[in-house]
């Protein structure tokens, strides 16, 4: 669990970080905004619309009808700049593949990896400045059945594992969501779908930007939990 010293220092980051955002933006006229055509116009959607097109990509690889994607034509227009539809907190497993999931190209979408798919400063910075800046409507944090990060907090709880380096930093940080699922009769599917709620909830906590795009009806922020055996992602 991160220590008192820790959280203000990630408390202290974020709020740095966000000042140096909302300077960023504060300092680009509304009409400049408004007069620079995005490269990907048809990624300009509500919330809402952002989540029925994963729903709608996500349908099309299950079924394994994915479109042709001419990556060449696209080359050009993202040299521009990006105006991706949808952010997302993934796990770094190779088995999840965010682009493939959804049958989404490049500049769709905004994804930020890490194992166990937890909040830290750095992702926090990340996806504040793709809704401040790229103005993405939704932000997904996709967890994935049999995460191998969550079950190593779940033997650190149940067993007192430790791990070498930096892999027990990421465990310790998970530690109160597996404590949670303690009754659960499967604890591990249990404490992915936990992980997920409680980091959605966290990003929250963490950011003044994301909370503030949400009231506003600009933003929304779920999650999901992919499927290894059939590739469906299950919004939650």
């Amino acid at each position: 669990m991160a220590q008192p010293s820790t959280r203000r220092h990630f408390l202290r980051g974020s709020s740095a970080l966000a000042a140096t955002i909302a300077g960023l933006t504060s300092s680009i006229s509304s009409s400049a905004w408004a007069a620079k055509t995005p490269p990907k116009p048809h990624n300009v959607v509500t919330p809402d619309d952002a989540i029925a097109r994963l729903k709608e990509g996500n349908a099309r690889y299950v079924a394994g009808l994915m479109r042709r994607h001419d990556f060449a034509s696209e080359r050009k227009a993202l040299t521009e700049g990006q105006n991706p539809y949808a952010a997302l907190l993934s796990c770094a497993d190779s088995r999840v593949a965010p682009e493939y999931a959804f049958d989404s190209v490049r500049g769709d979408l905004f994804t930020t990896r890490v194992a166990g798919n937890i909040v830290s400063t750095d992702v926090t910075g990340s996806l504040e400045y793709a809704v401040a800046v790229l103005k993405v409507p939704l932000i997904v944090v996709l967890g994935h059945d049999k995460c191998g990060a969550v079950d190593a907090a779940l033997s650190a709880h149940t067993k007192g594992t430790t791990y070498p380096g930096s892999i027990q930093a990421i465990v310790e940080q998970m530690l109160p969501t597996v404590r949670k699922v303690d009754n659960a009769p499967d604890r591990l599917a249990a404490a992915v779908s936990q992980n997920v709620s409680d980091n959605v909830s966290a990003l929250r906590a963490a950011s003044t930007i994301l909370r503030d795009a949400e009231a506003k009806g600009a933003l929304k922020i779920i999650g999901g939990v992919y499927r290894l055996g059939s590739g469906k992602v299950d919004l939650i």
